[in-house]
């Protein structure tokens, strides 16, 4: 989903990683996609949310660089495998909601 009429204000980085699993094997999808963040919303690959429905952002690091960027909203938590550290996205959206 892209937003067509809003220019991002930030973006951070995620990896999507998804197991596919057949009769003899299994296989693992590693895709890459952008965390947008507007004015009004905060997007992903696959959702759209208002900032009214995005309760909290949150970031627990791990030892090798890598961590987990945690997005709290009314339809649930949703987590994405990054590998920066996403600080300066998380009070950009805290200094937008004001």
């Amino acid at each position: 989903m892209t937003k067509q009429n809003n220019t991002a204000i930030c973006a951070i980085k995620y990896h999507l990683v998804e197991r596919i699993t057949g009769w003899f094997e299994q296989t693992t999808n590693r895709t890459t996609h952008h965390i947008h963040l507007y004015a009004d919303s905060v997007s992903t690959a696959k959702n759209v949310f208002k900032l009214e429905h995005v309760h909290d952002m949150s970031y627990k690091p791990f030892s090798s660089g890598s961590g987990l960027f945690y997005l709290h909203t009314n339809q649930g938590v949703f987590m994405f495998e990054i590998e920066v550290d996403p600080t300066h996205f998380i009070q950009t959206y805290k200094r937008i909601r004001g």
